[in-house]
């Protein structure tokens, strides 16, 4: 990722002035689930977009089980040729929109009830703590939507207004 590009999206634990609302729960340390019910991992932190003041991904330390599926990531077709991405070791995460995420308070699991445990296992990761760029967020956008992949996304906040940012 190129680091010159613009930061949207900030980790909670960066934001010293940010915390979250008394009202909400804080779902760091949950268990993900998919929509089999089978484990994705961990909740590990919130991603914030500053100029919007809210939640919008969910940063997920990925379970044993979606590296050691060993797939390759996504990608879907450029203009001018395929783009490929590779996982490499110590790539552990990934992210979530708020949107796709579904809460069990009483059980303090997140679950999705759209993306399968080989999808994630085809999304690209990164390293824990990264920044997030949009190059990011759209390469994880498009695994998650790929019936969907001919979107031109947005490039300002309005990208955020779609219904993967949207809490359920």
């Amino acid at each position: 990722m190129d680091s010159n590009k613009e930061k949207n999206i900030y980790y909670l634990d960066e934001l010293s002035s940010y915390q979250v609302e008394n009202n909400d729960k804080d779902a760091r340390g949950w268990v993900v689930k998919d929509k089999d019910g089978r484990v994705i991992g961990k909740v590990d932190n919130l991603l914030v977009n500053k100029n919007t003041e809210r939640v919008v991904y969910l940063d997920v330390e990925v379970d044993s089980s979606i590296v050691e599926a060993n797939y390759k990531p996504y990608g879907k077709k450029a203009t001018d040729g395929v783009h490929e991405f590779i996982n490499k070791d110590g790539e552990n995460h990934l992210i979530l929109p708020i949107g796709l995420a579904h809460l069990n308070l009483e059980s303090e699991i997140v679950f999705t009830e759209s993306i399968d445990h080989k999808t994630f296992a085809e999304t690209k990761r990164i390293k824990k703590g990264v920044p997030i760029y949009r190059e990011y967020e759209i390469a994880v956008m498009d695994s998650y939507n790929r019936d969907k992949n001919d979107r031109e996304y947005p490039q300002d906040d309005a990208y955020y207004d779609r219904n993967e940012f949207i809490a359920h």
